[in-house]
């Protein structure tokens, strides 16, 4: 498998990492992102959005569960946090966004991961440290195998 493993250790590194990411990112793209509150999931995606030429900061979209920003693309920030039910997940519709023309982050995805599509780049955040994380990417389709691919000749240290 095309999998990667980075080691961040900073907030200001996994930013770094993120804006790689959003740099790469394609209409359609959708990075599912999972790990444990304080692990750095929004701190990925403030990176994505910088790569998206977002000028916005990304916040936590926990209590509204979705924020879209504008920039080279749309991005659709989604948070499952506040969400304990795959029913609750399954009515909000998110097909337009999923399947449409901007870049999905789903923070918590892992609450509805089966209702998410086949095809995604799906990033595991853990802790190592009180400033260090590990970021596993395991990419499900050969576009986000491509994403892998290019993130491997980078240097993100």
């Amino acid at each position: 498998m095309n999998h990667l493993e980075i080691i961040s250790h900073s907030p200001e590194q996994t930013q770094k990492f993120g804006v790689g990411i959003g740099e790469l990112a394609l209409p359609g793209d959708n990075f599912l992102l999972m790990g444990s509150l304080g692990a750095g999931k929004t701190c990925l995606t403030q990176g994505i959005a910088w790569g998206l030429n977002i000028e916005e900061y990304a916040v936590s979209p926990s209590f509204v569960v979705i924020r879209e920003l504008q920039g080279r693309l749309p991005l659709y920030h989604i948070d499952f946090y506040r969400l304990d039910h795959l029913e609750e997940i399954a009515q909000l519709g998110l097909d337009d966004y999923l399947y449409g023309n901007g870049v999905c982050v789903v923070e918590w995805a892992e609450k509805g991961v089966s209702l998410l599509p086949l095809e995604h780049l799906l990033i595991e955040i853990s802790y190592l440290s009180d400033t260090e994380r590990s970021l596993k990417l395991k990419p499900s389709g050969k576009r986000y195998h491509q994403i892998v691919a290019q993130l491997k000749q980078c240097n993100w240290q």
